[in-house]
């Protein structure tokens, strides 16, 4: 992979990243991303002050979310990937 490519795929996970934040948000979530390269969210619940960490990757042609106890769905559900988030920090 060269300089161009990771910088291309870093650019990429953040975006995914960032629209998963903006969702999370929207539902009353906080979250920071973290990590080397920003390449980590942190989702926190601002009651219970649970945290999970999420990821997104490439997965099967595409780019997935990932989180701590089996979580893994398609970035095109990030909706979807929120409403779960809520459900396990509130």
């Amino acid at each position: 992979m060269s300089v161009v490519d990771a910088q291309e795929f870093a650019e990429v996970r953040r975006h995914h990243l960032a629209a998963l934040a903006y969702e999370a948000e929207a539902r009353g979530l906080r979250w920071r991303l973290a990590g080397p390269e920003e390449s980590v969210l942190a989702v926190l619940g601002p009651r219970t002050r649970r945290q999970i960490m999420v990821v997104a990757t490439p997965a099967r042609g595409g780019w997935s979310y990932l989180w701590p106890g089996g979580g893994i769905a398609d970035v095109a559900e990030v909706a979807v990937v929120a409403d779960r988030l809520v459900r396990l920090l509130v």
